[in-house]
This record gives C-alpha cells, sequence and structure tokens, in this order.
C-alpha cells in the first residue's frame, strides 16, 4: 500500500479535494499478487472549476509524475468540479445493488 498511500498523500496535498479515492485495480490485472501497477482515481475539487478535462488530467498526471515514471503502468482519472460530483451522483455516491454473495444456498 505504499504507492496507494504516496498517490493519496499527494493528491491530498496539492488538490485539498472535497472527496478523494485511489482504487488499486492491480489484481483485475495479469500482476503478481500485492502489487500496485494500476490505480483508478476519482477526484473532486474546485480547482478543477473551469477546466478542460484535459487540464485536469495534466495536472494530476504532473503531481503523480514519479510515480508514473516508476510504478504506476496504468491511471484512469475521474475528475470532477464538485457541482458535477453534485449532478452525476447527488451528495454521495451511490452502493452498488447486492448480488445475494451472502446468501445461503438452498
Amino acid at each position: 500500500m505504499k504507492i496507494q498511500n504516496n498517490i493519496e498523500k499527494k493528491l491530498l496535498s496539492h488538490f485539498n479535494p472535497q472527496h478523494l479515492e485511489v482504487i488499486n485495480e492491480s489484481a483485475m490485472h495479469n500482476v503478481p499478487p500485492g502489487s500496485e501497477s494500476h490505480f483508478k482515481v476519482v477526484i473532486v475539487t474546485p480547482m478543477f472549476t473551469g477546466e478542460r478535462l484535459i487540464k485536469r488530467h495534466r495536472a494530476v498526471n504532473s503531481v503523480l509524475k514519479e510515480e508514473l515514471a516508476n510504478d504506476i503502468h496504468a491511471l484512469a482519472l475521474h475528475t470532477y468540479t464538485q457541482e458535477e460530483w453534485h449532478s452525476l451522483f447527488g451528495e454521495y455516491p451511490t452502493s452498488p445493488n447486492c448480488l445475494g454473495g451472502g446468501k445461503k444456498e438452498q
């Protein structure tokens, strides 16, 4: 979790986001167990107001340039202003519906 923690710290420090999720998606790929090479970042900050998507992504990539050069193979970015976030998800994002994984088979 070293790389994931570094990503979180850098993004929190630079963007002061209202919402931040850093998700290690490495297990979904053909990498050794415990790898930290594939991440998804969801970030909501007023710093993105008036900025085009490419400029938002470049800003995040700039903050994470060391990790991108050395550790991260793939980085999926979901960058929002607070207004965009609220219009898409409301106050908080919705949780997925339960698929019944905890039910006992009869």
